[in-house]
């Protein structure tokens, strides 16, 4: 399945406390879980970004709708296709 990673900002939702922004990733787990994306790894960044989130998506409609939950929620995002660097290695060596 392949995997994507969205880069996740907090600049269209005012959180007020670290306690309100783990309740609301709750609830985006949750809906995402739903939608049957698989959540690899989630972090809180420095950086440009508040937050990084890997998933795995059967397809690119379904990393659209990741991110439409993630909008729905008042978080900006930009998701991109990621590879694991050994498949990026194999796909190199095959050209």
């Amino acid at each position: 399945m392949p995997t994507y990673t969205s880069f996740v900002d907090l600049t269209t939702r005012e959180i007020q406390n670290a306690q309100e922004l783990a309740s609301v990733w709750g609830d985006i787990q949750s809906d995402l879980e739903e939608q049957g994306i698989d959540i690899h790894h989630s972090y809180a960044m420095l950086g440009p970004h508040d937050f990084v989130v890997t998933f795995e998506a059967a397809d690119r409609d379904e990393a659209f709708t990741t991110a439409v939950a993630l909008h729905r929620h008042g978080l900006d995002c930009e998701t991109v296709p990621v590879l694991e660097t050994a498949d990026f290695a194999h796909i190199v060596d095959e050209r």
